[in-house]
């Protein structure tokens, strides 16, 4: 029987080299190891890289025509773009269990060994040298990149302690305290944020990728070291932070760039999936296709917006945060209000406010307006352009020779009426509020007549906040939720006398 077709239990009954001999064993390198297993899935149609959505004709055909050439890899691109996910899930690509001589420091193959360790024990044992088994998943080592790694520690040094406990002159290489990439013999090796390394320590990374020997304090040890690099690196770290040295840019075979979602549906893939919603906000909170795009579309905006620094980019770490916000917002209520379940509203989107403001890095005009207006602003624009997926262009509509739909609405406004859609308003009164306003229930019947009455509800709170995003009529932020009323009414109320200020906040756009 040949060696691959060995199942894991009959290979980890070998216990020593002569048995691995027997069984056919026949050292391969890393890379060819990982472009058979790639060519089998690609064969068998299997997924390679499971979980990464929107990649499927963009970046994973690159990852995978890079591992058949096999190359050292460079994923490029903003934060938040499964660059990292991409390294880890790599892993799934090599052999399930692999040999290596017992004890030993460097992975080291029992038909290939490198240090000296194993050399001597293969040399005082022979066939009877012991063999153990490595896992595919201890088969990944991860590094990130800060301004304080060292050549030690990625490399290595001589250890003091070990010359003194062995009683070695530090001549002898014995004394050498391995770093990261030698102790990844065999393995994938991913260092994240490869700007973030110092210039000097990056030199130190030419001959490893190159000519495979390292140099440490003296010691020149030929040591062709069998590992898969898998850089990653943001944009903005070339010109901001630090960047990558030639040299070492020369030596990474393929650079690959990585990309934001390009639909609204591939970004709600990635939401869904990553999303922690808990057992008891299942039960509690129900929810909409409308109110997950109305999330995505937030990071849309978010990435095109003039407020926020592009060469941040928007993270889709965003929308997961923005996701688990939403759906605790509208539990928080339920328990408020010791309602067993709710449906969740459009007021819910501005408690992930907080979500937004932590994931996306400002330019100087958005740091003027403050986080949370420019937060504020940005689910106002995705409301503003999901709006039109539902109901006709109110700016088009007062043009509508069939008769404007939205007059009714602003003529209850115009009326002087105003309506306050409060946070924590229990069901019941939330509905109320909604119905109170002439119109606004006939909207959604003339356009959306077949939906459940939650449903409904939902799309008429919509409704008012998109007419309102199209300034049909005005809305404030109040403390405690939304307040909407007659656009032109609160920008000239004769009540009041010229000069009289007034009590509240008349910025209409929050």
């Amino acid at each position: 029987m040949s060696y691959h077709n060995l199942k894991a239990k009959e290979l980890l009954a070998i216990h020593t080299l002569g048995e691995l001999k027997a069984a056919g064993y026949q050292p391969r390198a890393i890379k060819q190891e990982l472009r058979e297993n790639l060519i089998q899935k690609i064969k068998a149609k299997e997924a390679v890289f499971p979980g990464i959505w929107g990649y499927e004709e963009t970046v994973i055909p690159d990852v995978e025509r890079a591992i058949l050439s096999m190359h050292h890899i460079n994923l490029l691109g903003l934060r938040g773009q499964a660059k990292t996910r991409i390294a880890r899930l790599m892993v799934n690509l090599l052999d399930e269990y692999i040999p290596v001589v017992a004890g030993s420091e460097l992975n080291d193959d029992p038909m290939q060994p490198l240090s000296r360790f194993a050399l001597d024990l293969i040399a005082q044992h022979g066939d009877a040298t012991p063999v153990s088994w490595m896992h595919r998943n201890d088969r990944y080592t991860e590094k990130l990149a800060t301004p304080d790694v060292s050549v030690a520690d990625l490399v290595g040094d001589v250890d003091p302690i070990k010359a003194a406990t062995l009683k070695l002159p530090y001549s002898d290489e014995r004394t050498i305290h391995f770093g990261l990439i030698p102790r990844s013999h065999r393995c994938i090796f991913v260092i994240n944020e490869l700007p973030d390394l110092q210039a000097r320590i990056q030199v130190s990374l030419f001959n490893i990728l190159q000519e495979g020997d390292i140099q440490i304090r003296g010691f020149k040890l030929r040591l062709p070291l069998d590992i898969q690099f898998v850089f990653t690196a943001n944009p903005e770290d070339y010109t901001n932070r630090g960047s990558i040295v030639t040299p070492l840019k020369d030596r990474i075979d393929s650079q690959i760039v990585t990309h934001y979602p390009k639909s609204i549906a591939t970004g709600r893939k990635i939401t869904e999936q990553e999303a922690v919603v808990k057992t008891e906000q299942k039960g509690l909170v129900k929810t909409n296709d409308l109110v997950a795009d109305l999330i995505e579309q937030i990071a849309v905006e978010a990435r095109e917006s003039e407020y926020v620094d592009a060469k941040s980019g928007v993270s889709a770490r965003m929308t997961i945060s923005a996701f688990e916000n939403l759906l605790s917002s509208a539990e928080r209520r339920t328990l408020l209000n010791s309602e067993k379940e709710t449906y969740v509203r459009i007021a819910d989107l501005y408690g992930v406010v907080p979500a937004i403001c932590g994931k996306v890095e400002l330019v100087y005009e958005g740091e003027v307006e403050g986080p949370v207006i420019v937060a504020q602003n940005l689910i106002g624009k995705a409301i503003r352009t999901q709006f039109l997926n539902f109901f006709p262009n109110p700016e088009k509509a007062k043009k509508d020779k069939r008769g404007n739909p939205y007059k009714k609405i602003t003529d209850w406004f115009g009326d002087g009426n105003t309506m306050d859609i409060l946070n924590d308003l229990p069901n019941r009164d939330y509905e109320s509020r909604l119905r109170t306003i002439d119109g606004l229930d006939d909207l959604v019947d003339q356009f959306h007549p077949r939906l459940s009455k939650q449903e409904r509800v939902f799309m008429m709170e919509f409704a008012l906040h998109g007419i309102a995003e199209y300034s049909l009529v005005g809305k404030k932020a109040l403390d405690t939720g939304l307040q909407f009323k007659d656009l032109v009414g609160s920008m000239f109320d004769p009540t009041k006398h010229f000069g009289e200020e007034d009590d509240e906040d008349d910025d209409d756009r929050y």
